[in-house]
């Protein structure tokens, strides 16, 4: 099955979240706290969890500190305490947007939301307005040249729903939230270690944006990412000649 080609717009993202490490630490330790306050702190029990001390590892976050903000958000440390806040709304060109937000201040972080929608040619839409257009899944890519024919077989073996074959030579597998991590470790088992690996929200269909209306876009998702509160932004647009 063919996809849209997406290979340098990841390897283009991740050289941004390298420049901005302090940042997405900030983010990662939000995640962590959450987890391990919602389903305790012993990894082997909080899938979450787990997940988002794989995250603070690929960023090079010390194991001190991983362990100190487990501490803090079961009660071992006082902290601040963190809330998931959701919000949908359309982009340049009827792009369908997805902010996920965790803050201590849901009044701030609307306004924060909003305002940059606004200001930059989107609109804020209403809970449910585009997640429809979403699928939540496991996602893995691997680079161009990864043999997709192992690739699939050690995937379709542990439980994945599909692999894509994107224009570019990119494969991703795609999992059911719930089997991510068990794919994951098979494929890795396997020799095979994904450039991109979590639990996102999959768009469905692709608006193809191009020109003036490709950048104003990718302006608007960068206001959006720096946000404090921002822990993660999906979107459909595909936008040719920028690099996302």
């Amino acid at each position: 099955m063919a996809g849209h080609s997406k290979w340098a717009n990841i390897q283009h993202r991740k050289g941004r979240q390298d420049e901005k490490r302090g940042k997405i630490w900030t983010r990662i330790i939000r995640e962590i706290t959450v987890a391990a306050r919602a389903g305790g702190g012993d990894l082997s029990a909080n899938p979450r969890l787990r997940l988002a001390v794989d995250k603070a590892k690929a960023a090079n976050m010390p194991a001190d500190r991983i362990k100190y903000n487990i501490d803090k958000a079961t009660g071992n440390q006082e902290g601040v305490s963190y809330e998931e806040i959701r919000y949908e709304g359309y982009g340049i060109g009827g792009a369908a947007i997805i902010v996920d937000t965790m803050t201590d201040n849901r009044v701030r972080t609307v306004a924060e939301v909003r305002h940059a929608f606004s200001k930059h040619g989107g609109n804020m839409g209403t809970e449910g307005s585009v997640a429809f257009q979403f699928k939540h899944c496991g996602q893995l890519i691997f680079a161009p040249g990864t043999p997709e024919d192992r690739i699939m077989d050690v995937a379709l073996e542990a439980g994945a729903d599909d692999v894509v074959t994107d224009d570019d030579g990119a494969i991703e597998v795609l999992t059911a939230a719930a089997d991510f991590e068990a794919v994951r470790n098979a494929l890795v088992a396997a020799g095979f270690v994904p450039a991109v690996a979590g639990v996102t929200m999959r768009a469905e269909n692709m608006v193809e944006l191009s020109g003036d209306e490709a950048l104003r876009m990718q302006k608007l998702l960068d206001i959006i990412e720096e946000l404090d509160d921002v822990q993660e932004v999906y979107h459909n647009a595909q936008m040719d000649g920028v690099e996302a």
